[in-house]
């Protein structure tokens, strides 16, 4: 008898008509670094297609180049497709106050990378070198916020940002290695 007492009082107690909340899918956070890496993405893709048309760089930094265009595009259909999935907008808040959470904006400035558009042949691979592992190092400090204390709860998220880290630090060091 008092395991049948036990055995209901147990099934009572779960039961109970207050919902439990469980854990957010998604937060501010994880939306935000979405949308500040979407364009950082962008902007990584726009600078390694300048290297299509410049004969006189190694083959193996075109090899990189080309890697990083199709490693980042797919992050940002990824990205794209998890914000339609939240109901979240691709855009952010262009205010830059708006991101002082996760370090500002990280992107290039538009300048440098017009600059690297119209760079004289015998500068441009120094250049090219010199903006891309700028905006590798940025993609980074970014991600790194995502996965911060007070980041992101979304494990894709999260996953996406450490390997951001992960690759970002990795394509860096290779960059640094090339001698043009």
């Amino acid at each position: 008898m008092r395991f049948l007492l036990v055995a209901v009082a147990l099934l009572l107690a779960g039961c109970g008509s207050g919902a439990t909340a469980s854990a957010p899918s998604y937060n501010a956070a994880d939306v935000m670094f979405l949308q500040m890496l979407i364009p950082q993405n962008q902007q990584g893709i726009e600078i390694v297609r300048l290297v299509r048309d410049r004969g006189s760089l190694p083959a193996d930094l075109k090899v990189l180049a080309a890697a990083i265009e199709s490693t980042q595009q797919t992050e940002i259909d990824d990205m794209k497709n998890w914000l339609r999935d939240w109901h979240q907008p691709e855009a952010m808040d262009m205010n830059p106050q708006a991101h002082a959470g996760h370090g500002g904006m990280q992107m290039t400035a538009p300048d440098l990378v017009g600059t690297l558009k119209t760079a004289p042949e015998a500068e441009f691979g120094r250049k090219f070198l010199d903006v891309l592992t700028g905006q590798q190092q940025g993609a980074v400090e970014l991600a790194q916020t995502e996965n911060g204390t007070s980041g992101g709860v979304n494990a894709q998220a999260r996953d996406l940002a450490r390997r951001v880290i992960e690759s970002r630090s990795a394509e860096v060091k290779q960059l640094l290695n090339f001698k043009l």
